[in-house]
C-alpha cells in the first residue's frame, strides 16, 4: 500500500469517529456563520485538526490545504495534503447522516492518494494514481453508461452563487428532458466517490473548492471515468464547475447544457 495512503486512511478514520459520536451528541454541537448560506461548526475544526495532527507526526514538512485553517506551508510545498474535514456540514448539523471526510494528497500538482470516508455507513473510498479505485478494499469501475436516458444524475444547487441560479435551472430543464432523474445529497465529495462506484452516472456543480473534489476526481479517474468543466475543457481547477461521468456520458451532457451556459460558466 502506498505510505502515504496509509497515513491518509488513518486519518480519515480516526476523524470519521470523532464526527459519528459528535453526531451522537446535538447538544455538544456549536454552529457559527462564515458567510451567506456556509455554515461551520465546532466538529469541524476540531476534525481538521485531528488530521492534520495524523499527517504532521508523518510528515510534518508537507504542505496542507484545509477548508477552515487555509495553508499550512511546509519546508516541501511540492507535496500538498488538500483536506475537507467534514464535507456535508449542513447534512450534519440537521442531523442527516449523510456527509464524509475528504483527502488528498497532491504531488508536483498532481493528484496521486485520495481517501473519501463516510463515517455513517463505514465506506472507505480509496484510489491510488495507476492502481485503481477500491470501496472497502473492493475495485471500482463505474458503468459506461453512454445515453441520458435512464441515466440519474447527481448536482447540488449553487446555494453560495445564486447569480448562477437562473442558468442552473435551465440547465436542470434541459437535462431532466432527457435523464431519469436527480439527486441532491449534500456532500459532493460522496457524489463522486459514488459517480465512481455506479450508484450514479453523472455529477455536476458550479462554484465547488478543491477540498470538495480533489479526492474525489482522483476517484472518479481510476474507476475510468473523466472530469472536466461545463465546456468539455480543464478549467474546473480554477472555475469548480465541474462534470464527472463515464466519457460518453460526459461529452452527451456537454452538449445538452451547451445553449443554457451563461458567459460566466462557459469560462
Amino acid at each position: 500500500m502506498h505510505p502515504m495512503l496509509t497515513i491518509a486512511i488513518r486519518a480519515a478514520r480516526q476523524t470519521g469517529n470523532f464526527i459519528a459520536k459528535s453526531y451522537e451528541k446535538p447538544d455538544s454541537i456549536e454552529i457559527m456563520a462564515k458567510g451567506q448560506n456556509d455554515f461551520v461548526t465546532n466538529i469541524d475544526k476540531k476534525a481538521e485538526q485531528i488530521i492534520i495532527e495524523v499527517i504532521q507526526k508523518s510528515y510534518p514538512t508537507h504542505t496542507i490545504i484545509t477548508e477552515e485553517s487555509g495553508q499550512i506551508v511546509g519546508e516541501k510545498n511540492d507535496i500538498q495534503w488538500v483536506i475537507d474535514p467534514l464535507d456535508g456540514t449542513t447534512n450534519f448539523t440537521k442531523r442527516l447522516p449523510h456527509f464524509s471526510v475528504s483527502i488528498a494528497v497532491r504531488i508536483n500538482g498532481r493528484t496521486e492518494v485520495a481517501v473519501v470516508y463516510n463515517p455513517m455507513l463505514n465506506e472507505l473510498f480509496t484510489a491510488v494514481r495507476g492502481q485503481g479505485a477500491q470501496l472497502n478494499g473492493y475495485r471500482l469501475r463505474l458503468k459506461n453508461s453512454h445515453e441520458l436516458e435512464g441515466a440519474i444524475i447527481a448536482t447540488a444547487f449553487p446555494f453560495k452563487a445564486k447569480q448562477h441560479s437562473a442558468a442552473y435551472i435551465n440547465i436542470i430543464a434541459k437535462l431532466f428532458k432527457k435523464c431519469a432523474d436527480f439527486r441532491r445529497t449534500g456532500s459532493a465529495a460522496l457524489d463522486l466517490a459514488y459517480v465512481a462506484a455506479g450508484r450514479v452516472d453523472a455529477f455536476f456543480e458550479i462554484g465547488l473548492k478543491p477540498w470538495d473534489f480533489m479526492a474525489g476526481e482522483l476517484l472518479v479517474r481510476e474507476a475510468g471515468g473523466v472530469i472536466t468543466d461545463f465546456v468539455g475543457g480543464h478549467n474546473y481547477l480554477s472555475s469548480g464547475n465541474l462534470l464527472a461521468g463515464s466519457p460518453r456520458m460526459v461529452k452527451k451532457m456537454v452538449l445538452e447544457m451547451q445553449s443554457e451556459l451563461s458567459d460566466l460558466l462557459k469560462s
